[in-house]
């Protein structure tokens, strides 16, 4: 018989001897973990595959999940597991008897031999199409910014009036006005029934909203529900009520009461509160906390202003016992005495150089005056001038006839020049003799 060599599969090496599955015989059987690797790569070759349901049994072990999924018809059943990881990404809570689509993919344990699936995910049955079309809606709302913080609107301080959406007679409605009222007494509130759920929801929870946007009074709008499974709180997820939300004048607070489905009314309200009792404690301040709080700030400003009047006391004090200030008249007489000093030192100074100034002035005076021509000829000198002003200092500038001026020391007369005399024919040199030895100028007739 014709031997196969056995290919290792899983990381597992067959024994030598061991044959294929297929070609096994009673002389020539195939071992144990041949026959499940061969089991697990042909099942591996199924892949995913959707199946739908009933759950028969739901048990959570270490934070997975092993149940059982009944066919809704016959009494087949399946195991299925949801590892951790994939628990986590699921939206809702399932149990027992829900009814249920699953995508899973078939797994054999080649150590032990069992068979179950994986779940990698599960819906619940006419559930799944609305929360797709949630998811794209969410898409679409979050591309046009209106999931954007810096579009959302401040949650006043204190506000007067409040507007409450809410089930009539309903449990929210109790808890908020309670917790409200308990933190600060003098709280108002407007209150408007809506239905919570059902076709009604979303027109009626609309025209509540309108009414109190329109409210002047109302500082803020509150929509409360307690929590619900994710088929009835498809409403707060609904296209026209989170445009009415987003297009709202007044902060709107989503209050719905649950965690593990988030409508999308979270997204677009401006401040999401888990719960109605938690959306009271986060839009109205606890009087006691307030009082406590300025307390506490009175108790530290008036701190900090017994210091600073202390401080400003003792460095007064500190001033006040120098012993200028306890005698000012002190700093006046000792700087009034410099002063003195400098002035009259700066009088003398200025007397000197004044004194020297003027000494200085009339030399320069009488130099001046020794060399003016007024001085020689106040001592008898004359000057002759010609008709053009030029003066003459030879005899031969005026020929006989010449008409000249004479200026002495005090004014000038009119003269003729009768031409030159004999002592005109002196030396050169003593023509050059300084004005006041020069002989006497021509003689002229008047």
């Amino acid at each position: 018989m014709t031997s196969f060599a056995a290919e290792p599969v899983a990381g597992q090496a067959p024994p030598p001897d061991s044959v294929a599955p297929r070609d096994s015989t009673s002389s020539t059987p195939t071992s144990v973990g041949r026959l499940n690797d061969t089991i697990r790569g042909f099942i591996e070759r199924w892949g995913s595959v959707w199946v739908e349901g009933e759950i028969t049994s739901w048990n959570v072990r270490g934070g997975n999940i092993y149940g059982r999924i009944k066919d809704l018809t016959t009494d087949s059943t399946v195991s299925v597991r949801l590892w951790s990881s994939v628990r986590q990404r699921m939206r809702g809570e399932f149990a027992v008897g829900d009814h249920v689509v699953a995508c899973v993919k078939a797994d054999y344990y080649t150590r032990t031999g069992d068979f179950s699936f994986g779940v990698s995910s599960l819906r619940q049955v006419g559930l799944g199409e609305q929360l797709e079309r949630i998811e794209r809606l969410r898409a679409q709302l979050r591309s046009e910014g209106l999931f954007d913080a810096a579009r959302k609107r401040p949650i006043p301080f204190l506000p007067h009036t409040i507007g409450l959406i809410t089930g009539e007679r309903s449990d929210a409605e109790k808890d908020v006005h309670r917790n409200a009222e308990l933190r600060w007494p003098q709280v108002e509130f407007r209150t408007r029934h809506a239905a919570v759920q059902g076709d009604r929801c979303v027109p009626e929870t609309i025209a509540a909203l309108q009414a109190l946007d329109a409210d002047p009074d109302v500082d803020v709008i509150v929509i409360a529900r307690g929590g619900g499974d994710p088929q009835t709180l498809l409403g707060f997820s609904d296209e026209r009520l989170l445009r009415a939300v987003a297009a709202a004048q007044t902060p709107v607070v989503s209050a719905i009461g649950h965690e593990n489905d988030r409508p999308l009314l979270d997204e677009v309200a401006d401040l999401r509160a888990s719960t109605p009792t938690d959306a009271a404690k986060r839009v109205v301040p606890d009087v006691a906390e307030q009082r406590a709080l300025v307390a506490q700030l009175r108790a530290r400003l008036s701190s900090r202003l017994t210091q600073r009047v202390s401080h400003d006391i003792s460095q007064l004090e500190h001033v006040r016992s120098r012993p200028v200030m306890r005698n000012p008249q002190t700093l006046l007489e000792s700087r009034s005495h410099h002063l003195w000093v400098q002035v009259s030192r700066g009088r003398e100074t200025i007397e000197r150089r004044v004194d020297a100034q003027r000494r200085r002035t009339a030399e320069l005076r009488a130099a001046l005056r020794a060399l003016s021509p007024e001085s020689t000829l106040a001592r008898g000198y004359a000057i002759a001038h010609l008709e053009d002003g030029e003066i003459i200092r030879e005899a031969a500038q005026a020929p006989a006839g010449t008409p000249v001026a004479i200026t002495v020391g005090s004014g000038s007369f009119a003269a003729r020049s009768e031409g030159a005399t004999a002592d005109s024919a002196r030396p050169a040199a003593a023509e050059q003799q300084p004005s006041a030895a020069s002989p006497p100028p021509p003689r002229m007739e008047t």
